[in-house]
């Protein structure tokens, strides 16, 4: 890719970012909803996050506010821990869009008022900085700063800054725009050979032929989407069902829901059944760890499965890191023991 075409991307990144965040300033008393989206249904609470301006009018100490824009910061550009904790090419805001604000984007201010609360995939109660813990480990293929740290209260101090305004631990309530709600069942079953087709055309101008995205100057402008940089086998984008769900809500970027259900599931399959660093719950059996985890998460990738003649996740391959599983992946009991 010559340099111009570089600087294009760049400028269609900025851009759509910055049309989001415009979409986004906006009052609770005149909220405005994603082109295309679900609208609000009747008992569903709708929250319209403040922005990072509200932030500046807000009556608030100076120090708050200083940890807040540091854990905007890290959100944003979570690549500025590449080598320490993250070892790919995401930031939270790759699958957090439009500053972890945008409805059906992973809007992260649920996060803030629904934990601590149990989580199938580790078997037990999360509160939000292991909530956070497990994005580090799994879509940023690394380890998450320590608990309490400087870095750690800041995101956790951001998360919480997007849920101003909204009743604290109401696990169960419907909230408007939360996660990527899950698309119907595709009427066809999800194909590599369509999904390879809706790649090429609307895919890879952004993340390029070979999955890597797109760096310029040494910085991601596009991230991975497979292969050593990308997310690893145990990050939830990696269920094809999840993937299907960002992808027709959010991709290709600045033309959301353009796409059909059928294409986001096919598009979906294609991308997740390329290699990507190891799971880090890896037994050291790719077939046992499948089954270790198969009803709680794995029944929903193509991890453990046969494609091309291979085995897919059949490999120690960690990616840019030199371990498989970081020690903040604790395992607790709850009792005095």
């Amino acid at each position: 890719m010559n340099k111009q075409s570089r600087f294009l991307l760049q400028g269609l990144a900025a851009a759509v970012v910055a049309a989001t965040f415009s979409a986004q300033a906006q009052t609770v008393k005149e909220p405005r909803f994603p082109v295309n989206n679900p609208q609000p249904v009747e008992g569903q609470y709708v929250h319209v996050p403040p922005t990072m301006q509200d932030l500046e009018e807000a009556d608030l100490h100076p120090e708050l506010k200083r940890v807040i824009r540091r854990g905007h910061d890290l959100f944003m550009n979570t690549q500025q821990l590449r080598g320490k904790n993250v070892f790919n090419s995401m930031n939270c805001s790759s699958c957090h869009m439009g500053e972890g604000r945008l409805p059906f984007a992973g809007p992260v201010w649920p996060a803030a008022v629904v934990l601590p609360n149990y989580r199938p995939k580790n078997d037990q109660v999360n509160n939000l900085e292991e909530r956070i813990a497990g994005c580090f480990s799994y879509s940023m293929n690394g380890k998450p700063p320590a608990w309490g740290s400087d870095d750690m209260v800041a995101l956790t101090t951001y998360h919480q800054w997007l849920a101003k305004g909204v009743p604290i631990y109401q696990p169960g309530k419907s909230m408007y725009g939360r996660g990527y709600p899950k698309l119907p069942d595709p009427e066809l079953k999800p194909d590599y050979a369509r999904g390879e087709q809706v790649y090429r055309e609307s895919c890879q101008l952004c993340h390029q032929a070979d999955g890597g995205g797109v760096v310029q100057d040494g910085e991601v402008v596009f991230p991975a989407v497979w292969g050593d940089k990308s997310y690893n086998w145990g990050a939830g984008i990696s269920r094809h069902f999840t993937l299907a769900s960002f992808v027709k809500h959010n991709m290709p970027l600045g033309r959301p829901n353009s796409l059909t259900d059928q294409q986001a599931w096919d598009v979906a399959y294609y991308i997740n059944n390329y290699e990507r660093p190891q799971d880090p719950r890896y037994t050291g059996d790719v077939k046992e760890t499948r089954a270790k985890y198969l009803d709680t998460f794995h029944v929903h990738t193509s991890y453990g499965l046969e494609h091309d003649g291979k085995l897919l996740g059949e490999h120690d391959n960690v990616g840019e890191k030199d371990f498989l599983k970081p020690d903040a992946l604790i395992r607790r009991t709850y009792t005095a023991d």
